[in-house]
């Protein structure tokens, strides 16, 4: 693996503006959002909004990754997100949640999700996550990637690869009828062939005009994940993958989550509707 220094929080800058006219989430200035009581079953018109903030994020996050090199710095992406975001009448779901201060979460090499946007230089070698939602229309679309910055080792771009490939696999295997632990079946399963921990402590979600609507999908066989998956759900798969162990640490600043052995990790994310037959991708560019 490469032999790159370990991560350091670096300097935030300033919070970006919105404009007033883009329409806020609830939870936007609180400490916590109020909590989903609605279905999980969505209506037709939700599901149509939700794609529209879905291609948002998609395309916000697509505009970011540009721009990954050696001696960019992951506040530059945020950016660009942001200013994608905002011009596309989208407001950044991550900005305020949680008292979170940035429009994306930005996670290199050993941090498994939520590393916060600032002054870090992203470095040759280096392999990066954005996870990037977009709140427009009264609801949010949600997704990540794993991008190779620069010249990247064999065993960090295979994580990287077979990563994508465990959300692919777990997307396939959706399916009405079938419990959600169906889900973290396939992704654990296929993680197993190669070595890699599945992180079990971070999920994927419900989501609609929620952020996090309280539906909870684990990437590992959980045997308490029994609700079985009906038309017109809505929520996102994420596997977290490692090198190594998939115990964490956390940082000082209450959000940057990283393997407690520094090992590497990757990440993908796309937000789902179930359908008669599957799942159908609400987050494409």
């Amino acid at each position: 693996m490469s032999g790159q220094s370990l991560l350091v929080p670096g300097e935030l800058s300033p919070a970006r503006s919105v404009p007033g006219n883009i329409r806020r989430p609830e939870y936007v200035g609180k400490p916590a959002p109020t909590p989903y009581t609605g279905p999980e079953v969505q209506t037709a018109e939700t599901i149509e909004a939700m794609r529209i903030a879905g291609r948002i994020a998609a395309q916000a996050m697509a505009e970011a990754a540009k721009l990954i090199a050696p001696g960019v710095t992951t506040d530059e992406l945020d950016e660009v997100a942001h200013a994608y975001m905002c011009d596309h009448g989208a407001y950044p779901s991550t900005l305020g949640y949680r008292g979170y201060p940035k429009s994306l979460c930005s996670s290199v090499n050993e941090v498994i999700c939520h590393g916060i946007p600032d002054s870090t230089v992203l470095r040759d070698g280096d392999i990066v996550n954005l996870d990037v939602t977009a709140y427009i229309g009264g609801v949010h679309g949600d997704n990540n990637a794993t991008y190779l910055c620069g010249d990247v080792d064999e065993e960090s771009r295979l994580l990287v690869e077979r990563t994508r490939e465990a959300l692919n696999r777990a997307i396939k295997a959706v399916k009405p009828g079938r419990q959600i632990n169906v889900i973290g079946r396939v992704i654990e399963s296929y993680a197993k062939r190669f070595g890699y921990g599945v992180v079990r402590d971070f999920t994927g979600h419900g989501i609609n005009s929620s952020f996090h609507s309280g539906l909870i999908i684990p990437h590992y066989d959980s045997p308490h994940a029994t609700t079985v998956i009906e038309p017109g759900m809505t929520f996102t798969i994420e596997p977290m993958l490692t090198l190594g162990t998939h115990d964490y640490d956390m940082w000082d600043d209450g959000w940057t989550v990283v393997t407690k052995d520094r090992k590497r990790t990757a990440q993908f994310e796309h937000t789902l509707v179930v359908t008669d037959s599957g799942a159908d991708i609400l987050t494409l560019p």
